[in-house]
Order: C-alpha cells, then structure tokens, then sequence
C-alpha cells in the first residue's frame, strides 16, 4: 500500500478483512446463482401479499471484493500506465 493512496481499510486487522471478503463472495455467489432472493409475491385467503428485499448491486459487490483481495495481498493494485516518450 502506498502513502498516495491510504486504503479505506487501513486499520482493520486482517482476520477482519478476511471474514468480510469471505461474506462478500458468498454474498455475490448467492445472488449470481439465484438462491438470494430479491423480490416474492404470494397470495393467502385475505388477497395477494409482496415481500421484498434489498438486493446489493453486483458492480458494487464485485467492487468491494475486489477492493478487499487488494488490502489482503492476493491480487496486486493496477499499475500506472506506461508513457512512452519520443525525443
């Protein structure tokens, strides 16, 4: 990690990242597979019932896995680009 750049996770014991990544990728898991589910209606005796509940955004979750594999060491920050220069 560089001094540019503090990460939003500085501070936190890596077990804590560690279970917080683990909960995020069963999380997308869950969601990708369908076995999270987002909204259910169903009818009973007295009319037509709606359930629903919030499902995280998958660009936002990818995100934060990603983000936490990073503050873990498992996969490496993006690397500035490259310039060239022609003198």
């Amino acid at each position: 990690m560089s001094l540019d750049h503090p990460s939003i996770f500085a501070g936190v014991a890596p077990a804590t990242l560690q279970a917080w990544l683990t909960s995020a990728q069963t999380a997308l898991f869950q969601l990708q597979s369908g076995v999270q589910v987002a909204n259910a209606s169903y009818t009973q005796g007295d009319g037509a019932k709606s359930v629903s509940y919030r499902a995280p955004d998958m660009a936002a979750l990818n995100l934060l896995i990603r983000q936490l594999q990073q503050e873990l060491g498992i996969i490496r920050r993006a690397r500035r680009p490259l310039r060239v220069w022609f003198r």
